[in-house]
């Protein structure tokens, strides 16, 4: 059965993704950063619907990764661009690192069994604090836009982007010897 309540809500934050660009595009602040809150809020959400009420799906397992790797990459693009109402921009080596991580990831977990099994590549520890990290950094820069430019909060933000690319690096790494542990042990 695909049509479950996290299904409907994964789907949910993947049409979010462009109302959110468009938010963050044109300068409406306030608006992208409600918008990522709420993907948060789903995305926490249709987890907890699907494990209370034994919603699991192989269709969930792909989609909600996918969504917010998609949710993700949109912010980290256009954060990272010089759009001229930015006062606080992702640096771009953060979002290509970032951006990445997740495409490497994606790749050695396709390439790591043949087929893609979301069971034998289930997140760990160090990668969803990877990804916590990586959403508090967001959600600062989308605040911080949203706020006005303020000198008091500026020498904070360049340390939030070293810790993000530091996990990002370290979770990387991780998941690289993981995958080949993984793909040398018998099946």
């Amino acid at each position: 059965m695909y049509l479950t309540l996290p299904n409907i809500l994964t789907l949910l934050r993947i049409l979010a993704v462009p109302v959110f660009a468009i938010a963050v595009w044109y300068g409406y602040g306030v608006e992208a950063c409600v918008i990522f809150a709420a993907a948060g809020l789903t995305d926490m959400l249709d987890g907890y619907v699907a494990r209370r009420f034994n919603q699991k799906s192989t269709v969930g397992a792909v989609l909600d990764p996918a969504a917010d790797k998609l949710l993700m990459t949109t912010a980290f693009v256009l954060l990272a661009m010089p759009i001229g109402h930015l006062a606080i921009r992702i640096p771009a080596w953060v979002a290509i690192l970032a951006i990445s991580r997740d495409v490497i990831i994606s790749l050695v977990a396709l390439m790591s069994a043949g087929h893609f099994d979301p069971s034998r590549f289930r997140p760990t520890p160090l990668g969803k604090l990877t990804t916590a990290v990586q959403l508090v950094a967001i959600s600062v820069t989308l605040l911080f836009n949203a706020l006005g430019p303020e000198p008091w909060y500026r020498f904070l933000v360049p340390w939030i982007f070293y810790l993000v690319a530091a996990f990002v690096l370290a979770s990387g790494t991780h998941y690289f010897f993981r995958a080949t542990v993984q793909r040398t042990e018998p099946q």
